[in-house]
Parts: C-alpha cells; sequence; structure tokens
C-alpha cells in the first residue's frame, strides 16, 4: 500500500513538472532577472552589474512617482467602478432574464464578438469617434446641444477610462455570470416568496453569492489597468503616465535598471493590492 502511494505521488509530480517548467522559464527565472537587474547600476553608455539601492532610492525620493502610482490607481479604481456596473448588469440579464440555455449562449458569445479583435485596434478606433471633429461632437452640434466641439472627449482622462472601460468589461462580464448560472434559483424564489423585493434580493441575495466572481474579475480588471502603458499613452494624447508609461520610459532610453526597479515596486504593490482583497473574500470555490 505504501508503495503505491509513493508511485501515485511520483506520478502526480511527472504530471505536474511539465508545467512546472514552463512557470520556471517564463514566469519565476523572468522575474528572478528583474529584481537582480533592478540591482544594477546604468550610466548612459553601459550597464553595470553591482548591487546598489540607488535606482530604489531616485525612484522613492522621486515626486513623479508618486504622482505616477496616485494615477495608476485612480485609473484602476475608475476603470473598476464602471467595468464592474456594467458588467454585474449584463451578467444579471444573462442569467435571470434570459430563460433558455441557446440563447444564453448566444447573447454571451454576441458580448465576445468585439474581444476577438486586438486591444489596440478596437481602442484606436475611438479616435475618429471622439476626436474634435468626430462623430460625437459633430453629432452634439448638429443637434443643437453644443455649441462648439468638446475638446475633453479625447486626449484626456475621459478617453483613457472610456478606453479602459471597453477594453476589460468582459473580464468582469465572465466570472460573475459564472458565479450567478451556480446560484439555486429556489434561493431566489423563497427571498421572493418572503415578500423581498427586486433590489432587496439582488443586494441580499444575488451580490453575497457573487463575491467570488466579483473578485475574480476585479483582480483580471486592477491587474490589467495596473499594468498598462499603451493605452495611457494614446487615449491621453501623452498628456498623462502610469506606471507602466513609466516603466516603458526607462526602456526606451536603454534604463533597464531603473525600469527593472520601478517594474518590482508595482509587482509588489499589486500583489499587496491582491492579497488584501483577497483577505475579505475566498475565490478557492471558484478555481
Amino acid at each position: 500500500m505504501q508503495k503505491l502511494r509513493v508511485n501515485n505521488a511520483f506520478i502526480g509530480w511527472l504530471m505536474v513538472s511539465p508545467l512546472a517548467i514552463v512557470l520556471f522559464f517564463f514566469l519565476v527565472l523572468p522575474i528572478l532577472m528583474i529584481i537582480v537587474v533592478s540591482f544594477w547600476q546604468a550610466t548612459e553608455f553601459s550597464i553595470i552589474p553591482a548591487f546598489q539601492f540607488d535606482n530604489y532610492e531616485f525612484l522613492f525620493r522621486s515626486p513623479v512617482t508618486y504622482t505616477v502610482f496616485i494615477n495608476t490607481f485612480k485609473y484602476a479604481i475608475l476603470t473598476w467602478i464602471f467595468t464592474f456596473l456594467i458588467g454585474f448588469t449584463v451578467a444579471y440579464y444573462l442569467a435571470f432574464h434570459i430563460r433558455t440555455l441557446t440563447w444564453q449562449v448566444a447573447l454571451f458569445l454576441l458580448c465576445t464578438i468585439p474581444f476577438l479583435t486586438s486591444n489596440i485596434i478596437r481602442m484606436i478606433s475611438w479616435i475618429p469617434f471622439l476626436g474634435r471633429n468626430g462623430i460625437a461632437n459633430s453629432t452634439l452640434i448638429s443637434w443643437g446641444v453644443i455649441d462648439e466641439p468638446l475638446e475633453w472627449l479625447l486626449f484626456s482622462d475621459f478617453a483613457v477610462i472610456l478606453a479602459f472601460v471597453h477594453l476589460y468589461t468582459l473580464f468582469m462580464v465572465v466570472p460573475i455570470f459564472n458565479t450567478m448560472m451556480r446560484i439555486d434559483k429556489s434561493l431566489i424564489e423563497a427571498a421572493r416568496d418572503a415578500g423581498a423585493s427586486g433590489a432587496q434580493i439582488v443586494w441580499n441575495v444575488i451580490i453575497p453569492l457573487c463575491k467570488p466572481g466579483i473578485m475574480i474579475g476585479t483582480i483580471f480588471v486592477v491587474t490589467l489597468v495596473m499594468g498598462d502603458f499603451i493605452t495611457v499613452r494614446i487615449m491621453s494624447g501623452s498628456q498623462s503616465a502610469n506606471v507602466g508609461r513609466l516603466i516603458s520610459n526607462d526602456i526606451a532610453l536603454l534604463q533597464y535598471p531603473s525600469a527593472s526597479a520601478t517594474a518590482v515596486v508595482l509587482l509588489l504593490t499589486v500583489l499587496i493590492t491582491i492579497g488584501l482583497m483577497l483577505r475579505f473574500v475566498d475565490i478557492r470555490k471558484e478555481l
């Protein structure tokens, strides 16, 4: 019996080893290299392997760092609010107002069609719509709503948030919809029979049962927004920046140690944020 257990354990480790090898070479090893390089010294002409804290010292003493991190959290929080409101509404409609499974699947696949294209294509598609002479301004002027084009529609924080919401709403819809489909409909019927209103059912029954799905969607959205750099660059017209943009600029200037130090701080920030969120909701039942 003991020999059988040893064999089963060996077979288990053997089955896991391919994935472990892939994760080590493509996830763990790059992160370790970034950590090591973050302590190196960089000049205008070369990178010197050395163990020093100059990159971190410069990073934490620069007021730009705190401004950029505040911007990053602002984008993440605002994007989360809108993606949650839209994602929860769409998932609720699909799960509880569409009765047949065929229509649920069909409408869900319809929601995914825009996401079959590149993120950059979907993001850039907003530029001719929001521009000074774009469709939105032209329509509002023709209707007499405004007298002159709205400058803040494009190359602003509004455009950045709009693009983020457009890009990442599906990452909120999917886990919430998956969680809602697992809710026992008899609980909702029991609450309705007890005299609960629709709003009370949503607040006291559906939302508590959807917390794992909401948390998974939150992790997806927050990590994607905090690690993004191209959306902020294009949609803000280079008038705003986040941490990803800061790393991108350092790489463009061949300041790899500085970029690595910023990446390490960003990684720790994201991990701490996710860790704090997981303290409140257990998502293991959804995995």
